[in-house]
């Protein structure tokens, strides 16, 4: 109570009590805050932590700690050097595994990078009650017998309930025969996760099968298949059918055709939907959801045209009552949206999440209709739909103001970055995640009005409605701040703030600028904490850079709040090593895409640098090594390929800097470092150099 005088302090507290409060804290860096208060809390945070990723060097047996005995969920996969065999550096792998084992001995869940069967062979016995196991390796698969990843993973965890594959490099045909052998194992399965990038085609239908009918329990699946009916193996009604009764209690079902994932954006100028329809009845769905009534998560990307399908989806709201987050690709006439009233999908009156992808005849009047039915959607995704304007969206967004707070726009046609970000104007101040693509071809127009050869019909009728709607909306803030006596600001202001948005997600073209960004209608985002920005395209035939201005990462200093950070230019395609007379290579590029990445107060990093796909070869430049060096805060950086050993040296200059690695997480990660990059006694000599030096905090 205020002013009544105490002795008691805080260490006053009973061990036990204080105990349960440390056990309450999740974030990492609060808790090792906590630890370095005195020896006893030191004792009591490491005695309640129950989650850890280990990132050192498996070189250094003295430290692997020993005090983390209630971890139950442990992440090897960062191990370094990254991806080489976790026990190979030791004589003695057996001991290691030992060792492991001893220090960590109440692990339930293990994230592991298993690039050989050697590895699971000795760390699978020391924890027999292993329930989450997640395997990762990007290499290629080693020659040995059909299974032999999984053989001593099953022979040793019997209690064995969920088994995440989706960054596991294996054949289709090595899974089935592993869960027939081991029956045991495969009855206690109900989670699995085969949604794997790696794989031109996906399980076939037979595999799917095999893996449902060894697996009954299974409660969520996840995997990628094939839908094209001209391929062997291809998923059609009997297939959907006998998975449906072979696993009757899914509640979660990712099914996702192969070429989805490899071409996951298309360019909207393309004609991307398919002339072949999938050989998908509407009597097979129909009886496909009736077999599945616990379902809660269904994603049926099928890459082939399912048409007129707003009677069979239907169905979802009176077989799959349970159904809270949807998404279809190729699904065309989900919603007829006759006079605007709710059919097909929009009487699935239960979802929070619904993604539509490709669907070649939605409209506005469709957008409508799903807004009015699914009143409840929290999140809403729209990829490759050609016939929908702002008009559609806006309309779905002011319906579902008090809901909607995490919105995807992508590939639509008549959706460009203003007409995006114009149509989510009711729920500026309260979207907290946003997705859409940078098409700058109307941010110079913004100012002047658009031709009316170009407005769809019921535009101007729109544009009005849209008008006294604000007028409204700015006359209620005005009398509500009249009220509140709040004389501080103008009501106007708030409505061009996206005061809520945390996390911002960018698609952008080779070539193009991102300057354009806050003249678009995203200048003021207070909070924004974590942007991902992918470019993809072709460097080799575009104008060489140094021609260009700089792409424009000093355009997010504005952003105060912004500290996390994804710059993929992963699928950015050029010359690594030499280029034709003309040409610009990688190095230029990076230089172009990384100018100004200095003046962002950035903690978190991750970098995928440029390819050159001729040679597999994914490697960060001396630009950009000179660049990164200058992020004065930077606290964690991951590069997505490799590097010279003298580049990394940069970064000891980073003085904040305390963690740092090099992922080969690409396939095929390379079999053997090249003499120009880094090996494992190069990442060795970086990590000591790294260690040795003091860090502020």
């Amino acid at each position: 109570m205020a002013g009544t005088l105490s002795n008691v302090h805080f260490h006053d507290i009973p061990d036990a009590l204080l105990s349960h409060i440390f056990s309450l804290v999740t974030d990492t860096r609060t808790r090792n805050a906590i630890s370095l208060v005195c020896q006893k809390w030191c004792k009591l945070e490491r005695s309640t932590r129950t989650s850890l990723t280990l990132r050192g060097n498996i070189r250094d047996l003295y430290l692997i700690p020993d005090c983390f005995q209630a971890v139950t969920n442990l992440d090897l996969s960062f191990i370094s050097p990254w991806g080489h065999p976790l026990l190979d550096s030791s004589s003695n792998p057996l001991l290691l595994a030992k060792i492991i084992g001893k220090a960590f001995p109440s692990v339930v869940s293990l994230t592991i990078y298993a690039r050989n069967p050697l590895t699971l062979h000795f760390l699978a016995p020391e924890w027999p009650n292993l329930c989450h196991v997640k395997l990762v390796r990007w290499h290629q698969r080693p020659n040995a017998p059909l299974g032999s990843d999984f053989h001593s993973l099953f022979g040793y965890c019997h209690s064995l309930s969920s088994l995440d594959l989706s960054q596991f490099y294996c054949w289709t045909e090595d899974l089935p025969p592993a869960l027939e052998a081991y029956p045991t194992v495969a009855v206690s399965l109900t989670h699995l996760n085969i949604l794997t990038h790696f794989s031109a085609e996906g399980c076939k239908s037979h595999e799917l099968l095999a893996i449902t009918a060894a697996c009954p329990n299974l409660r969520q699946l996840l995997a990628t298949c094939i839908f094209d009916h001209r391929f062997i193996g291809f998923v059609g009604d009997n297939t959907l059918l006998s998975m449906a009764s072979n696993c009757p209690r899914l509640s979660l079902l990712h099914l996702v055709d192969s070429t989805s994932l490899s071409n996951a954006r298309a360019d909207p100028t393309d004609e991307r939907n398919p002339t072949e329809d999938a050989r998908i009845s509407h009597t097979a769905l129909g009886d496909f959801f009736t077999a599945l009534p616990w379902l809660e998560d269904l994603v049926l990307d099928v890459c082939n045209n399912v048409r007129d399908s707003w009677s069979v989806l239907e169905l979802l709201n009176s077989k799959c009552p349970r159904l809270k987050s949807l998404k279809l690709g190729h699904f065309h006439g989900i919603c007829r949206g006759i006079d605007s009233r709710p059919d097909g999908v929009a009487l699935c009156r239960g979802l929070e999440s619904l993604s539509i992808k490709n669907s070649a005849d939605l409209t506005d009047c469709g957008l409508i209709a799903i807004s009015l039915g699914c009143s409840n959607l929290t999140k809403f995704e729209v990829q490759g739909c050609e016939r929908i304007t702002e008009m559609g969206v806006w309309k779905l967004a002011r319906i579902l103001r008090r809901t909607l707070v995490d919105v995807r726009i992508s590939s639509c046609k008549n959706l460009n970055t203003v007409c995006s970000l114009q149509a989510l104007e009711p729920i500026r101040d309260r979207i907290q995640r946003l997705h859409i693509d940078c098409s700058w071809e109307t941010v110079k127009q913004s100012e002047g009005e658009t031709s009316s050869s170009s407005e769809p019909a019921g535009f101007k009728d729109f544009q009005t409605e849209k008008r006294m709607v604000m007028l409204k909306e700015a006359g209620s803030k005005k009398k509500s701040k009249y009220y509140n006596g709040n004389g501080k600001g103008n009501s106007f202001s708030s409505s061009s703030t996206w005061a809520n948005l945390q996390y911002l997600s960018l698609w952008i073209a080779v070539g193009d600028l991102l300057t354009p960004i806050r003249l678009a209608g995203l200048e003021n985002c207070p909070i924004l904490e974590e942007i991902h920005i992918k470019v993809v395209g072709d460097c080799r035939y575009q104008q060489k850079p140094y021609s260009m201005a700089e792409f424009g990462l000093n355009s997010l200093v504005n952003y105060p709040q912004l500290s996390k950070m994804h710059l993929d230019c992963g699928e950015a395609i050029g010359f690594a090593l030499t280029a034709p007379r003309g040409h610009a290579d990688l190095s230029l590029w990076e230089r172009f895409y990384l100018n100004g990445i200095p003046n962002l107060n950035l903690r978190e990093l991750n970098y995928w640098p440029p390819q050159d796909m001729d040679v597999n070869q994914r490697s960060i430049s001396l630009p950009a090594a000179g660049l990164l060096a200058q992020c004065r805060n930077l606290r964690k950086l991951f590069i997505h390929g490799t590097a010279n050993e003298h580049f990394m040296m940069f970064f000891l200059k980073i003085q904040a800097l305390r963690d740092v690695q090099l992922r080969e997480d690409y396939y095929p990660a390379p079999e053997i470092d090249t003499s120009t990059e880094m090996r494992v006694d190069s990442c060795c000599r970086f990590e000591d150099a790294l260690n040795r030096r003091q860090i502020p905090d």
